[in-house]
């Protein structure tokens, strides 16, 4: 524990952003190159993950990504419901009507349980305690 002391320096903190941990990087190395539009979110997770963030920012994207209300999180998992769905996506029309089926049933599905399982009130409560609620 740093006290002061009349006279005496205290330490700068360090506010410098440290470098991704192997998982995320990892994480990350393995998602790129798949396309244009994954590339983006990829390299949007990177810039987000080593910004230096203020309390406000941290907040603000924590919420943003998967707080309760609208989300990344959520965003995505509408966007995997549509990508599923022959009636918006036009590459699975080809597929047998049956396949065709069960690509929209499991991505409506994965919606869906991102609707009713996925932890939205964790972020949401981390975002009330960095607020000092």
């Amino acid at each position: 524990m740093i006290t002061a002391r009349p006279g005496a320096q205290t330490p700068a903190v360090d506010t410098a952003v440290p470098p991704l941990d192997d998982e995320l990087d990892g994480l990350l190395e393995d998602l790129a190159g798949f396309g244009s539009g994954t590339d983006q979110l990829v390299d949007g997770l990177r810039y987000l993950a080593l910004t230096a963030h203020s309390l406000d920012s941290t907040q603000t994207t924590l919420a943003v990504l998967a707080g309760n209300g609208p989300n990344i999180v959520t965003a995505i998992a509408a966007l995997i419901a549509r990508l599923g769905d022959p009636a918006q996506n036009p590459a699975l029309r080809d597929l047998p009507a049956d396949r065709q089926d069960q690509a929209r049933e499991l991505t409506t599905q994965y919606a869906h349980y991102d609707d009713q399982f996925a932890p939205h009130d964790l972020i949401s409560e981390t975002t009330a305690v960095i607020d000092g609620h």
